[in-house]
């Protein structure tokens, strides 16, 4: 069983984090976790994130109390399936929409076409969102694709580009500076204003990224 730490990061808030890696058993526990904690005397508000938890304490109350209900409670909580919906995401590969597929295919000793193979192949899931409003951090990459950011980040990455970063995949739903490896784009909208909730995406949801146009 993964150990948590708590550390406070205010004077009303607490950080519950796990040891790397991040893992989709891990993440489920933590939303568990999460749906527990709310519970719990003091706390005004939870929010999840990659391999950890804050919890956000209401005004007045007592911090070190509140930790030590969390630290009781941890051990109790066991992961729970989480079932999301599951989405298909459109992807032109190469060419003008991914300017770094060639680069990320020499770093890996490959072709473009295999990495596109690869980057299609797994079902993803959406381990938490941020960053921007609507962007994924999906889990599941596979480690034959692990690639590191760019040495040099772009100051404007066009929104619906879809990048590798270390472990991660992800889309921007934004433009944006990063410093992600952009493989390809989608024209699908993960951020809407006018959708309720705006978001194409929530924790939870599994992701299959489908190959359209390919620009090698």
């Amino acid at each position: 069983m993964s150990t948590i730490t708590l550390s406070p990061i205010s004077e009303s808030a607490l950080v519950c984090t796990l040891p790397p890696p991040a893992e989709s058993g891990k993440q489920q526990r933590l939303w568990a976790f999460a749906d527990a904690a709310a519970e719990l005397e003091g706390v005004l508000e939870t929010v999840t994130g990659m391999n950890n938890l804050t919890v956000f304490a209401q005004p007045g109350a007592d911090l070190a109390k509140l930790s030590d209900g969390l630290k009781h409670l941890w051990p109790r909580i066991k992961a729970q399936a989480h079932r999301g919906r599951h989405i298909e995401i459109p992807v032109c590969y190469g060419g003008e929409y991914g300017e770094d597929l060639a680069e990320v295919a020499a770093y890996h000793h490959t072709t473009p076409a295999d990495i596109v193979r690869r980057h299609t192949e797994p079902v993803y899931t959406v381990f938490m969102m941020g960053f921007q409003p609507g962007f994924p951090y999906l889990g599941g990459l596979p480690e034959h694709l692990h690639t590191p950011r760019r040495a040099e980040p772009r100051t404007n990455v066009p929104a619906g580009s879809v990048g590798i970063g270390g472990s991660q995949t992800g889309v921007y739903p934004f433009a944006s500076p990063g410093g992600w490896q952009i493989i390809g784009r989608t024209d699908m909208a993960l951020f809407q204003t006018a959708s309720y909730p705006p978001t194409l995406l929530l924790a939870g949801d599994t992701v299959r990224f489908v190959a359209g146009e390919v620009c090698i």
